[in-house]
């Protein structure tokens, strides 16, 4: 693609994410971060883009008519409802924006449509098996059974299966990144003793820090700013110098989420806010020191998944 037709996607990404006016102050906050965070590359400076989308200086059909190849155009509507699906299934306002956008992209809807429904499956796949309502009260299963290796095991399995997945070309595959860490904070739950719902983890989550929307936003904008994501030249692992980077954002963030959540559930949920934000940060700095010791793990995954299968994995785990 050209810098004008990525700068493009980028663009429609950040439409996306404040399509429905209801994100939380914090979430554009992360947002805004993550736009000053990620390095300009070809040409592409976020931090313009974001106050451009902010200040609606850019408009749906002026961005539309930069994408002038077939695999951007569908790049950018893929990337636009996986945004829109990153926090949970789509309000009515970013069902009627993809639907604007796909039209201004002149795709084919039915294309579209199977693209959205996919994603819209694996954003609601529920926590556990049975989707029982549930509770964020201690249930009956004794903590002092729990096996701290066996979790700890665990967490390094999703850290790695994670990671793993950023290495996918296909934008579906880093959709399945969040609801994955989802159910392994769920899991950790109730390993403790506790059952939760999705709203319990979406708190836990934007409490220690992580946005939904903005972390789909950044690990989908390093890989885009790099050049692999998409699916022309399609070979797996393509430029996998280039996104060990990428995807060790996805294995630090999956493993401290996975040991924060031991910790403060192990503890009959006693931590404070600012002590869960510590915990994360610091957590998060060791695992990007153990990056390089896993990313042939990481690889050798990538190598093993089928993205054509990403659903039923999201479903399975």
């Amino acid at each position: 693609m050209t810098p004008t037709e990525t700068q493009a996607i980028v663009t429609l990404s950040l439409l996306a994410a404040f399509v429905d006016g209801e994100k939380h102050e914090r979430e554009r906050a992360e947002i805004k971060r993550i736009a000053e965070g990620l390095s300009q590359a070809d040409g592409v400076h976020l931090p313009t883009l974001y106050q451009d989308v902010l200040m609606k200086r850019v408009s749906l059909p002026a961005v539309a008519a930069q994408l002038q190849s077939n695999e951007a155009r569908q790049l950018g509507y893929e990337m636009a409802v996986c945004v829109c699906d990153a926090d949970g299934t789509q309000s009515e306002a970013e069902r009627k924006f993809l639907a604007e956008v796909a039209l201004a992209l002149g795709l084919h809807a039915g294309a579209s449509a199977q693209f959205a429904n996919q994603a819209e499956e694996i954003a609601a796949v529920p926590l556990s098996p049975a989707a029982a309502p549930v509770s964020a009260v201690p249930s009956t299963a004794p903590a002092a059974t729990v096996n701290g290796a066996e979790l700890d095991q665990a967490i390094l399995n999703a850290a790695i299966l994670n990671g793993a997945l950023e290495l996918l070309p296909e934008t579906l595959s880093t959709m399945a990144i969040i609801p994955l860490q989802m159910k392994l904070v769920y899991r950790i739950g109730q390993a403790y003793g506790y059952e939760l719902d999705s709203g319990h983890v979406k708190d836990f989550l934007a409490t220690v820090g992580v946005g939904l929307t903005s972390q789909y936003l950044e690990q989908a904008g390093r890989k885009l700013l790099g050049g692999l994501l998409g699916k022309v030249g399609g070979g797996l692992l393509r430029g996998v110098g280039k996104q060990a980077v990428s995807s060790g954002l996805s294995f630090a963030t999956t493993y401290a989420l996975g040991h924060v959540a031991k910790r403060y559930y192990a503890g009959g949920r006693q931590l404070s806010t600012q002590m869960l934000k510590e915990a994360y940060a610091s957590v998060t700095q060791e695992a990007q020191g153990l990056q390089s010791r896993y990313l042939p793990a990481m690889q050798e995954k990538a190598r093993t998944l089928d993205a054509g299968k990403i659903l039923s994995m999201v479903r399975s785990a």
